[in-house]
């Protein structure tokens, strides 16, 4: 290690510990914090040095794909989820089609498989709106789910309204011979329709909050 600054000594010391104790690599923002660097440019440009010196391996087109070579222990998995879209968490937001929906891919995020809690077939939503904040899917988060196709009562799906044109993020309750699309948010009324109005798009796997 005599090749490096002491800055990056530290930048590859806080890489090992953190990928030791959390099992997926840090963030340019958490290593930026983790070191008390002045700037996310100043983090990058060390991770260069230590990538020219031989000590991590990056892959730029993945976030968080920073690898060190040697690593006692490294993450156990990433995965590549696409990203369909947006989902209204709040009043329903209308969308091209669901055919559409759930074909067209307009992005992707990558993520370690324990996010998706080691499921297949994952794909994920923007959140826009604030009716499941008591669930903790807020405004901006990105929500994993999985197709699914017999559901249970509370179950949080995405649904697609046929009459509307529109998909939701809710919780699901059969009761009798129609349909309540429950929100996670006291000061919000919930959604009823018809059975046959209804279309599960998805079940409510796991969530997560982008960083800046």
């Amino acid at each position: 290690m005599n090749d490096l600054s002491p800055k990056q000594a530290q930048i590859l010391d806080f890489l090992s510990t953190f990928l030791e104790e959390k099992d997926y690599p840090p963030s340019i923002r958490d290593i930026q914090i983790g070191c008390g660097i002045s700037s996310t440019s100043v983090v990058d440009y060390n991770l260069r040095k230590l990538e020219e010196k031989g000590h991590i391996r990056r892959d730029r087109e993945v976030s968080r794909g920073i690898e060190v070579i040697g690593a006692r222990k490294r993450h156990p998995g990433i995965v590549e989820v696409p990203v369909l879209g947006n989902i209204a968490a709040g009043q329903p937001i209308p969308v091209p089609t669901s055919d559409r929906w759930v074909a067209d891919a307009e992005d992707s995020v990558t993520v370690t498989a324990d996010m998706v809690r080691g499921r297949d077939n994952v794909f994920a939503l923007r959140v826009k709106g604030t009716s499941m904040i008591d669930d903790l899917i807020d405004d901006g988060d990105i929500v994993f789910l999985e197709p699914a196709q017999g559901i249970q009562d509370g179950d949080r799906v995405a649904v697609w309204l046929r009459d509307r044109g529109e998909v939701t993020l809710k919780r699901f309750y059969l009761e009798g011979d129609r349909v309540r699309l429950q929100p996670a948010n006291s000061t919000m009324q919930p959604i009823y329709t018809s059975p046959d109005n209804v279309e599960i798009q998805g079940r409510f796997v796991s969530s997560f909050r982008p960083s800046d």
